[in-house]
């Protein structure tokens, strides 16, 4: 059964009030599941407290370079394989067909059901910018607006893509194994363990197209004000190097909101 994300036709504050009812149900079901919240507060804390042990390469200072790390991660483990897990089980339950027969639109379900996860992504990379901040290693950045904006887009193009990949994952279990090339992709090739610029040419052109990179490019771009190469830039500068990378994030939206046009609201059988 395939249900096209039709646009829905309701009044904005109904939305947000069926869309916030949605998430306060699927926060107490993830507060019942004790190993998830103890690791998603354990992550960033450790993360935090490795911070004079880290040493990822590069001319990035620490700080910027933690901060870049810590949203590729949640968005890599958190946002993107939690809510594939999360989508297939609501799923396999019969709980998404219930809901879809209600007064809730296509997108509300998704978008109520992505909250708790979205939530302590944004609550991980605070952690980690505080430990940053407590630990001396904060600079100002050198843009405001390239950060907040690769979140932003980072989170959207996660959530759509963990959409679709419910297409082909039958089971939550099954979740770990159909994830896993993107989730090794992004988090070998991305710059979060390695800087591009280390990688052959040939190599740095394909990891600059994956749909973590553009997100620590603009990250390291509008903290550091640093290119993928290196290069040392103000704010000018880093704006006039985001176009590549937000070409690639608003393409990767587009994918994925076409592929998640086939989610399916019903046990495969």
């Amino acid at each position: 059964m395939t249900t096209t994300l039709t646009t829905p036709t309701t009044t904005g504050p109904s939305r947000a009030r069926r869309v916030a009812a949605l998430a306060r149900g699927e926060t107490r079901l993830l507060l019942r599941n004790r190993t998830a919240v103890v690791n998603s507060v354990l992550l960033p804390l450790l993360l935090v407290a490795a911070v004079p042990a880290m040493d990822l390469g590069g001319d990035v200072p620490l700080g910027p370079q933690l901060l870049s790390t810590a949203v590729g991660v949640t968005l890599v483990f958190l946002t993107y394989y939690n809510l594939v897990s999360t989508y297939v089980a609501r799923r396999e339950d019969l709980v998404l067909q219930r809901m879809r027969t209600g007064e809730l639109t296509a997108p509300e379900v998704l978008l109520g059901t992505a909250v708790p996860s979205l939530l302590i992504s944004l609550g991980q990379v605070v952690v980690v910018a505080v430990g940053v901040a407590v630990l001396g290693e904060w600079s100002a950045p050198v843009e405001y607006l390239l950060p907040l904006v690769a979140v932003l887009l980072g989170t959207a193009v996660m959530t759509v893509l963990a959409a679709a990949s419910t297409l082909f994952t039958r089971t939550p279990e099954s979740a770990q194994i159909t994830t896993l090339p993107l989730m090794v992709a992004t988090t070998s090739l991305s710059g979060l363990l390695y800087p591009i610029s280390s990688f052959p040419d040939w190599l740095s052109t394909v990891a600059r197209l994956l749909p973590v990179t553009p997100v620590i490019e603009l990250l390291q771009l509008g903290l550091a004000g640093r290119t993928w190469d290196g290069e040392v830039v103000d704010a000018g500068g880093a704006w006039a190097a985001a176009p590549l990378p937000l070409a690639v994030l608003a393409g990767w939206l587009v994918i994925g909101g076409v592929a998640a046009r086939g989610f399916r609201w019903a046990p495969r059988r």
